[in-house]
C-alpha cells in the first residue's frame, strides 16, 4: 500500500529485470504470507484460530520471536496485539475520535504476554489479533536486498515506502539522495541525506491523523491507554546497519511522545526529527 521501487547501477539490461522480478517476487510473497488485510495469511489463520494453537514455520517464528523482543525492549510500548485499536481509531477522511467507553472495551484484547508462545506453537486468546504491520515492511526491504545481492554486487538500493536500505553507493563522489519529506509540503524534502550504504526508515503520523475538537491525534497509538502518544513529532528517520533495526528505533521513539529526542540520543544513532 505505498510506492515501491529499486534502484540500481548496471548497464546489464537483463540482469535488471532480473532483479526486479525477484524484488516484486519477494514483496508480494511478504504481503500475502503477512498481510492483515488478507483472509489467507499466517496473521489471519492466527487471529481466526478462536484461541486454539497454531504451528508456526521457522519465517514466522523468527519475525514473532523478534515482535516479542521488540515488546521487552519498548517496555510493552511496541505491542502486535494493538492493532485491535483501528476498530474504533480511523484516520482517514471522515474518521471521529472515539469514545473512552469503546477504548475501554478493547483494551482487555491487548497486550503480548497474555498469548502463550512455546516454538513452533503459538496460541492468541479468542478475541485478540496480531498485526505484523510495524515491522513487515522494514523486514521485506532487508530480505529482498538480500535475494538481490545474492545475483549481483553492483549498487543496489531497494526502497518500499520510505524504508530504505543500500549496499553501497553508485561511484565515489556519487552517493545516493535520499529526500525527508516536508509535511507541509507534499513531494518537496525538508532535508537531502547522502548516503553511501547502510538503512534509514521512518515513523511517524504526518500523513494519518485527525483533528477533533481542534487538537490533532496522529495514527501512533499508546497500547497501554489506546490513545494517540501526546506530544511525538510528526516524523522520525532514523540511519542503522539494516533497516529492521532502523524502524525499531524510529517506531520506538515515536512511542516516547515528547522524549523521542532524548530516547534516539541515548541510542547514540544518527536520526532526523520532524516536529
Amino acid at each position: 500500500a505505498s510506492p515501491c521501487e529499486i534502484l540500481m547501477a548496471l548497464d546489464d539490461r537483463a540482469l535488471a529485470q532480473d532483479l526486479l522480478q525477484i524484488a516484486a517476487s519477494e514483496a508480494w510473497r511478504i504481503e500475502q504470507k503477512y498481510s492483515r488485510y488478507r483472509d489467507d495469511s499466517v496473521v489471519a489463520r492466527i487471529n481466526d484460530s478462536g484461541g486454539e494453537s497454531v504451528t508456526l514455520d521457522s519465517e514466522s517464528i523468527q519475525l514473532l520471536d523478534f515482535a516479542y523482543q521488540c515488546y521487552e525492549l519498548s517496555d510493552g510500548l511496541f505491542d502486535i496485539t494493538s492493532g485491535v485499536l483501528r476498530k474504533v481509531w480511523g484516520f482517514d477522511a471522515g474518521s471521529s475520535r472515539p469514545s473512552q467507553q469503546s477504548i475501554d472495551a478493547l483494551m482487555p484484547l491487548i497486550g503480548l504476554p497474555k498469548a502463550r508462545w512455546k516454538s513452533p506453537e503459538f496460541s492468541l486468546p479468542s478475541g485478540m489479533q496480531i498485526d505484523f504491520g510495524g515491522l513487515g515492511k522494514e523486514y521485506a526491504v532487508d530480505r529482498t536486498l538480500g535475494l538481490l545481492l545474492a545475483k549481483t554486487d553492483a549498487p543496489l538500493l531497494v526502497n518500499f515506502g520510505g524504508d530504505i536500505a543500500c549496499n553501497r553507493c553508485p561511484g565515489a563522489q556519487a552517493p545516493w539522495k535520499i529526500g525527508i519529506e516536508n509535511p507541509g509540503r507534499q513531494n518537496q524534502a525538508q532535508e537531502v541525506l547522502e548516503v553511501r550504504s547502510g538503512a534509514l526508515a521512518t515513523s511517524g503520523s504526518s500523513h494519518r491523523y485527525l483533528i477533533a475538537k481542534g487538537k490533532r491525534y496522529g495514527h501512533v497509538l499508546n497500547p497501554k491507554t489506546g490513545w494517540p502518544v501526546e506530544e511525538s513529532p510528526l516524523s522520525v528517520t532514523v540511519a542503522a546497519a539494516t533497516c529492521t533495526q532502523a524502524g525499531m528505533l524510529a517506531t520506538f521513539s515515536m512511542l516516547q511522545g515528547r522524549l523521542a529526542r532524548q530516547y534516539l540520543e541515548q541510542q547514540q544513532v544518527e536520526f532526523w526529527i520532524v516536529s
